[in-house]
């Protein structure tokens, strides 16, 4: 029982988080329907081609934190 605490603590925080990223959703959609200039062409006049919220691929995350680890590494050497 001596880890009760930090249970709690866990499932708490774990609620706050979701309840915070649903909200988030809730304003998100709303907003886009709020304004519906969103929804037109950019500036540019160009159609969108798919929605910004789309899936990013983890390789490219993967290779970027090592650009920017090699790169923290090599100015502390210096």
């Amino acid at each position: 029982m001596e880890f009760a605490p930090i249970c709690v603590y866990l499932v708490i925080s774990l609620l706050f988080s979701l309840i915070l990223i649903g909200v988030s959703f809730l304003f998100a959609s709303s907003s886009s329907l709020a304004y519906p200039e969103k929804l037109l062409a950019y500036e540019c006049g160009f159609d969108r081609l798919d929605d910004a919220r789309s899936h990013f691929d983890i390789r490219f995350y993967l290779v970027s934190i090592l650009f920017i680890h090699h790169g923290f590494k090599h100015n502390i050497r210096v």
